[in-house]
């Protein structure tokens, strides 16, 4: 299971709840309290490129990040930048799909790896990640059979956010399950409404519910998993036969 939280009593429930993995912003993280109420989870932060400037200015803010507590950094940056701090024993997670910013380069904000080619782009993409050394890589807004089969084949992980429950994590937003963060409201129909949560246990019990969908109930509640239309291309069969043959 993976969240990405926002706040000290959000870590605190998603600890007792046993979340696995969080995204935590940085102030978030490198607050000295931090460890106090989320000493086991295992807890990213990260720039984007666009945010972080050049590669050497990349790697700085990489090692301060890992002293302060960081368990892996998250790099939109280009698989050159990913091997350089792979090389410095920087632990580094990159992003395929919808990258938000990147998405000039997928067409918007919108579902990626809808046809045959590019759902083969983006297990290029994920090998070039394994290949530069990262751990990790987050696939956003794909479908779900691509990212079923992109997951078969790389060794690193392959956290799924909004590309179905066939990855080695699922990546949700604390304020898409705990409402009462954003006053009562779906965010998105990516989204999976657990419980209206103001408080810390209530948030608890959200996180809870999360995991028991999750684990047991095989994750039936995710709205829109695969991003918005994918479905509707990979119900096409001459697709389907195409990406699971040159997938091999």
């Amino acid at each position: 299971t993976m969240l990405k939280f926002f706040s000290l009593d959000e870590a605190a429930a998603a600890q007792d709840a046993g979340i696995d993995i969080a995204s935590v912003p940085a102030d978030v993280l490198f607050h000295p309290e931090y460890r106090t109420v989320a000493p086991t989870i295992f807890s990213m932060a990260g720039q984007t490129h666009t945010e972080c400037g050049s590669p050497s200015e990349y790697l700085k803010w990489c090692n301060s990040a890992i002293e302060k507590g960081a368990d892996a950094l998250y790099c939109s940056g280009s698989f050159e930048t990913v091997a350089m701090l792979s090389n410095e024993y920087i632990p580094v997670v990159g992003h395929v799909g919808l990258v938000p910013a990147r998405a000039t380069w997928t067409g918007g904000f919108k579902a990626v790896g809808k046809t045959a080619n590019d759902a083969l782009d983006l297990l290029q993409q994920v090998k070039s990640y394994e290949n530069a050394g990262a751990i990790g890589v987050e696939l956003e807004v794909v479908p779900v059979e691509v990212a079923n089969e992109i997951s078969k084949r790389t060794s690193i992980l392959v956290w799924s956010m909004g590309a179905g429950a066939g990855c080695d994590a699922q990546y949700l937003y604390s304020n898409d399950i705990l409402i009462g963060q954003v006053g009562g409201e779906i965010i998105d129909e990516l989204s999976s409404v657990y419980i209206p949560a103001d408080n810390v246990i209530e948030k608890w019990d959200a996180l809870e519910n999360m995991i028991r969908e999750l684990i047991i109930a095989g994750y039936p509640g995710c709205v829109g998993c695969g991003g918005p239309g994918a479905e509707e291309v990979w119900d096409e069969g001459e697709n389907r036969r195409y990406i699971l043959k040159h997938f091999n």
